[in-house]
């Protein structure tokens, strides 16, 4: 989650180790029979009914349904739309865009992060740091020789309609506001906030009031999602144990940036409350999503790797049980995210790319 260059970054950690019209652009019947292809799902990969490609080019990440399950909100870097740095983009689901630029529904300023639709379908949240500047700020890769993730001070969380309109601001704490992600029962979001001096997470009504703090912990809790019933929350995390950890944490978040390379899921209540580990398997675990039935994890983890690469897709259930590898990827799967039906799986992925470092969406039907 869930920063806005998390992408970038964690694909370079895996190589190396304007409006538009908003009604869109509708597929034809013979474009969809192209663009379903089930070459693209790879032999193991029993959960996928059938895939579709969605997007060609750039680095498209974190889609997020409506709640109707009718269009998607991602973000998108691609060069041949304009993007200098991430933008939100709007699409319905029947919609491909190998050709055809999709309606862009942020300002188009600054870098932005975590679009994620409210319950009335019209509008959505996400983070953006425009107010800080019109440019993209830089987006730094290592430090020290270290893999990192900048954490821009000037992000903060807006309200905006789906023409891309500004109706509210949400958050106007000095530091990083961002990564916001809403409830299923369309009451509560939850955030990363820097407010406290360290990356915890915080929880909010829709409407920006009543701010609870949910963890207290030093490290970077980042890219949280409710459960289906909302009771609970999954998230990643850091956790410097040792005091040299406990040093370069510091010292990086004193700059403004964070080392992703290390992280495990953890599990709450959405209160904060019955917090514990989830996985102890090493290297880099993150963007957790909930199984529609609220019972079982799906995330994506380099813990098999041994050179850092490559990111694939795994289930586990909440009781840290039955760990289940779900797609078999060469390069970087991950931002798994189920449709509220529960019928279908968004997620980005390095395949098919032609040999290129392009990250696009793809749309799965999946089964249990």
């Amino acid at each position: 989650m869930k920063n806005s260059i998390c992408l970038l970054l964690i694909i370079s950690f895996v190589f190396t180790s304007c409006k538009k019209d908003q009604k869109g652009y509708e597929a034809s019947e013979e474009q969809e029979a192209v663009k379903v292809n089930d070459s693209l799902i790879y032999p193991e990969e029993s959960h996928f009914k059938s895939i579709k490609q969605i997007t060609f080019g750039g680095d498209n990440a974190e889609a997020y349904w409506s709640f109707d399950d009718k269009q998607i909100i991602f973000q998108s870097n691609n060069k041949d739309w304009g993007m200098e740095c991430d933008q939100m983009f709007l699409m319905n689901r029947d919609q491909i865009f190998d050709s055809i630029v999709p309606p862009m529904i942020s300002t188009g300023k600054g870098r932005t992060t975590c679009a994620y639709f409210l319950p009335d379908n019209e509008h959505f949240v996400y983070g953006s740091t425009h107010l800080g500047g019109d440019e993209c700020p830089d987006a730094p890769l290592r430090k020290n020789g270290k893999y990192v993730w900048p954490i821009y001070e000037s992000y903060d969380i807006f309200v905006a309609d789906l023409k891309g309109n500004i109706t509210g601001q949400l958050t106007n704490e000095p530091g990083y506001d961002a990564e916001a992600t809403v409830s299923p029962k369309g009451d509560k979001i939850v955030f990363t906030s820097m407010r406290s001096g360290d990356l915890e997470l915080y929880t909010m009504n829709i409407d920006g009031s009543d701010v609870k703090q949910v963890t207290d912990q030093l490290g970077y809790d980042g890219g949280a999602f409710f459960s289906p019933d909302g009771t609970k929350l999954i998230f990643r995390s850091s956790r410097p144990k040792t005091e040299q950890e406990i040093k370069d944490y510091k010292d990086l978040l004193a700059q403004g940036l964070v080392m992703p390379t290390e992280m495990e899921l953890f599990i709450c209540n959405a209160d904060g409350s019955d917090l514990r580990q989830l996985t102890f398997l090493g290297n880099a675990n993150w963007s957790p999503f909930f199984h529609p039935s609220g019972k079982k994890i799906l995330f994506s983890s380099n813990f098999e790797a041994e050179k850092g690469f490559p990111f694939n897709l795994y289930m586990i259930d909440i009781d840290g049980k039955n760990l289940k590898r779900v797609t078999h990827g060469e390069t970087f799967d991950a931002f798994p995210v189920f449709s509220n039906d529960g019928k279908h799986l968004l997620f980005s992925s390095n395949r098919n790319n032609g040999g290129t470092r392009d990250t696009n969406l793809f749309l799965a039907e999946w089964q249990d």
